[in-house]
């Protein structure tokens, strides 16, 4: 025990902290599908001791874990997930830059590659996360409309994400939007890029924020989440602890 508190303490001193989750409230970002939560106080000061509130909300709102049997029947839920999957090296690929100019564009096996060049090689059972600064934006403008109607915010290729679990056994992803797929993407292949990471028994985090603050390695990621038998999904509290 006396170790373990030498590596806490030893941890406090050298790094940061970086809150990756949205506050959670009635104006949290949330996929367009969903109904906005709502918030009922159902006991209160002026006539209890105490205060208590009902939330009426969807699983996937604000940052938000998908398990596995989100979209695949007999994958693994949120109560399956075991706690060392929670606590895992970060890296992030920052395509801000590319995103700005292309807001549909959708992260390849290239842009991995490109960036083990200069960061060295993936490790196993890692937490990969798509920077692309979306978390930035208006939250009222993250499904970026188009004068159709049309959404336009960036994602993964299905491509770059079976890499990282065949050739790089990574143990789950993360990005900035309310989708895997680009809206561009799912016009022609759907959901893919997402079906097969849940298929594959993964899980991601969405609508993550402050990526910017995490350097592309070195940072641990927590996610974490509640224990909810059979669980598709639910709000996650995400943060990261950084060397300074």
């Amino acid at each position: 025990m006396k170790d373990l508190w030498k590596v806490y303490n030893e941890c406090m001193e050298n790094s940061k902290w970086v809150d990756l989750s949205y506050k959670f409230d009635e104006e949290t970002p949330h996929w367009s599908g969903f109904d906005k939560m709502e918030i009922e106080t159902v006991f209160d000061f002026d006539t209890e001791n105490y205060k208590a509130q009902k939330y009426n909300v969807i699983t996937q709102y604000g940052t938000h874990i998908d398990a596995p049997c989100h979209f695949v029947p007999g994958k693994r839920s949120m109560d399956q997930i075991p706690l060392e999957e929670m606590v895992l090296p970060l890296c992030v690929i920052d395509k801000s830059d590319v995103v700005k100019e292309n807001n549909d564009y959708a992260l390849t096996v290239e842009d991995i590659l490109e960036w083990e060049k200069e960061y060295g090689k993936i490790p196993e059972k890692a937490f990969v996360a798509f920077r692309s600064d979306w978390s930035k934006r208006d939250p009222e403008t993250l499904d970026n409309l188009d004068e159709q109607g049309n959404k336009h915010y960036p994602g993964w290729k299905k491509e770059a994400v079976e890499f990282l679990i065949k050739e790089r056994n990574i143990t789950a992803i993360g990005h900035e939007t309310s989708d895997t797929d680009a809206p561009e993407d799912q016009k022609e292949h759907g959901f893919a890029a997402e079906y097969y990471l849940l298929e594959q028994d993964k899980y991601q985090i969405e609508l993550l924020r402050n990526l910017d603050q995490c350097p592309p390695v070195g940072s641990i990621i927590f996610c974490t989440f509640l224990n909810v038998t059979d669980g598709v999904g639910f709000s996650a509290r995400c943060f990261a602890l950084c060397p300074k």
